[in-house]
Formats: C-alpha cells, structure tokens, sequence
C-alpha cells in the first residue's frame, strides 16, 4: 500500500510519499511546492483569502496526484503558519471544506516529537536534531535518561521579516543552557541542506561553520544566486536560518554539525504507518 504525508509549511508545502507493507515502509518520492504563507501572517497577522486560495489549488494538485498513483491513504498536516494566524480555525475550516480532507494542526512540541520518528533518533544519545522552518525551531535530544523537546518562535522567514523577539532568543539561551554535554547536531530543513551544498561538504566542524556562515553572509542575493545556484525561496532565508544555528552551536559543545533530507512530511507518514498496521485494541465492556 502506498501512503503519504503534507506538511503544509510556512515557506513551502511539501509531501513524501512511501511504499508500505506491514512489515516495512520505503521512501519512493517527494514533492514540494514553494509557497511562502509566512509572508502574511507575519506581515498582516492573518492568512488572507488569495493566499488560503493559492493552497487550496496546491493540496487538489497533490491530492489528484495521489489518486492517479494508487495512494490510498494520506495525512495533511500544518504548522506554524496556521499556528499563528489570528484565523487559524477559519482558515483550517476552509481548506479542509474545499480539498474535502482533514487537516491537523499540529503545536510546536508536537513538532519536535515528530522527529523521535527519524530512523536515528534514538539509536544512540546524545545527538541534537534541529528542525529549523520558516516559522519555528523544533529541538530534540535522545539521552539514555529521557527525551527532550522544544519549540520556539524562530525561524528563517519570521527572522527575515524581523518577526522575532529578544524573549524568544533568550529563552532558547536558557533551555540550551541546560544541555551542556558534547553532542553532534543533526540539521533539518532545506536551508541546512543548502548550506552544506554550496560548500560541498556533508559535515562541518564548529569552526568551519562558524567560519562557512561569515564567508556566506557577506554576499547579497544576486551573488548568491549567481555563484551557488539557490532558489528564489531559499536565497532571502537562507542568512536568518544560518544565524539561528550559529547561536546554537555558540551556545553548545558540538562535535559535528550534518544535514537530514527527513522533514516532518516523513515524520507523518510514519505514524501513519505504524497507526496503519498496529494491532487493534480490543475494549472489553465493563
């Protein structure tokens, strides 16, 4: 059976979709489509009926996609753009109405649980994954102890339109305070990704990507594009998010910093799977 999953972001939706049996899940192919609702909300505060139009005409695009591939069952999920908007139920109500298929949105903590569904999460501790979007930035640690998780209002689309806040910076200063072991960090998102790309390496140290994040900042968008090829999407972002993770890793001991092509579209289609093939629950009457 095939199955897949939409995360409709705040700089983009985008969807991976998998082969299933009940004993396996195998990635086949993803699909993403920019699409910046970041640029509303935190412009105007809400999600205006263009943009809501815009989305409703991307998720049939997927959704016929879907049917025309024999995908029989699939989750639509949404996060800090829909999170913020002052019409989020209305908008939601609306979408959903149209495409004739729920939606969920999710909070940021449920977020960063998500990422405990990466095939290496929990495989070994002390690794952080950093889930850097356009709105938000979801953390999570594995440690033999317990699990950590975290959201905060930062992210590459709301940092570039100055959306964030000096009490947003300093409480994820706080909690990253409390992780003091050297840990290597695990980048999600697509302008991690692009960063390691345009330097052709698949990890950096700290020095280096304190060092790589100078060089790339002192270029502006034209050069940028120019020499390294970056979307037109990526290319305004791509600073804000690089500086969030620099005050991370300034914060932290970090051995090494690698990028994950995972995102939370993979994330949903895995719960999914397991949703899809656990055993039932038998509920006995009292």
């Amino acid at each position: 059976m095939k199955i897949a999953a939409i995360d409709i972001g705040t700089n983009a939706i985008k969807s991976k979709i998998f082969s299933t049996t009940p004993a396996s899940i195998e990635f086949i192919e993803s699909i993403r489509t920019p699409m910046r609702l970041g640029e509303d909300v935190f412009s105007n505060g809400f999600l205006s009926q263009d943009k809501l139009n815009d989305l409703i005409k991307i998720l049939k695009n997927y959704i016929e996609y879907f049917e025309k591939n024999n995908i029989d069952m699939y989750e639509i999920v949404a996060t800090s753009a829909f999170r913020d908007t002052a019409n989020s139920e209305e908008a939601r109500r609306l979408v959903e109405n149209s495409i004739e298929h729920p939606i969920r949105i999710i909070s940021g903590l449920e977020e960063a649980k998500l990422i405990r569904f990466h095939p290496k999460a929990q495989s070994m501790p002390n690794k952080l994954f950093v889930d850097i979007g356009g709105g938000s930035t979801e953390f999570y640690i594995h440690t033999k102890a317990k699990d950590y998780i975290q959201s905060f209002q930062l992210g590459a689309v709301r940092n570039y339109m100055k959306m964030d806040s000096k009490a947003e910076w300093e409480r994820m200063d706080n909690w990253l305070d409390q992780h003091i072991e050297k840990m290597q960090l695990i980048g999600i998102g697509g302008n991690i990704r692009a960063f390691l790309n345009i330097y052709k390496m698949k990890s950096m140290s700290q020095d280096e990507f304190v060092a790589n994040a100078k060089k790339l900042a002192l270029l502006d968008k034209k050069e940028k594009q120019s020499q390294y090829n970056l979307n037109n999407d990526r290319v305004d972002v791509i600073d804000s998010a690089i500086s969030i993770y620099l005050q991370i890793i300034n914060k932290l001991s970090i051995s090494k910093i690698k990028s994950t092509r995972w995102g939370i579209s993979d994330s949903a289609a895995v719960k999914l799977f397991h949703e899809l093939y656990s055993d039932k629950i038998a509920i006995k009457n009292n």
